[in-house]
């Protein structure tokens, strides 16, 4: 299994004042850090906000290097460069779905944590009350292609920055896809976001 990436310098300095940060006004607080795999594998969470990966990365501190997908119009000097710095890597907007995650399934047999959002969009208030979000198979796909683990993870706390809310963070044990081996690429990718959505929602529950 190849060796998990250690974050980069700026990761590293962004990483050392989060950690005191989210303690100390967040209150943050993790479980299930020991379902998330020594190598590479698909971090698949559900979506309240742009820093989502903030919270999600920083219980994985230092040992861990997140990597997350950013839309290209935001690689401009400097961001740009600040941005892969710190994880990320340009995806174009309107790219043919195998053209857009090519990069992503090199990263994780590289040992990297790719970080996922299957929901497509951040939610809006109130929106799972009037209309269920549409969930992509673009992590499932990742994950099979790349032949790594699946592990699902939710958030808490992010959609109410502004009051100082508590953040919290669930991870999940890796998806069994087993039986997925073998079948067409877009049925498995089906099938195992479904099963993907009904893990993602119950360890939201446990965050509530």
């Amino acid at each position: 299994m190849p060796p998990s990436h250690r974050p980069s310098f700026p990761y590293f300095l962004v990483g050392a004042v989060s950690v005191p940060v989210l303690r100390l006004f967040f209150r943050s607080s993790s479980r299930g850090r020991e379902h998330v795999p020594a190598g590479g594998c698909v971090l698949a969470s559900n979506h309240w906000s742009n820093l989502d990966p903030w919270p999600l990365g920083v219980p994985l501190f230092p040992r861990r290097y997140l990597r997350f997908m950013a839309k290209s119009e935001l690689y401009w000097f400097p961001l740009g460069l600040f941005l892969t710095a710190c994880g990320a890597f340009p995806v174009r907007r309107g790219e043919r779905d195998a053209v857009a995650i090519r990069p992503a399934v090199q990263l994780c047999p590289e040992g990297h944590i790719l970080v996922m959002f299957p929901e497509g969009t951040r939610r809006q208030k109130g929106m799972r009350k009037r209309r269920e979000a549409r969930w992509r198979s673009g992590a499932a796909r990742i994950a099979l292609e790349a032949g790594v683990p699946l592990v699902p993870a939710a958030v808490a706390g992010t959609q109410h920055l502004r009051r100082l809310a508590r953040m919290k963070v669930a991870y999940g044990r890796p998806l069994d896809l087993t039986d997925l081996v073998g079948l067409p690429l877009e049925e498995a990718a089906a099938t195992a976001t479904e099963r993907l959505r009904v893990e993602v929602e119950a360890l939201e529950a446990l965050l509530e």
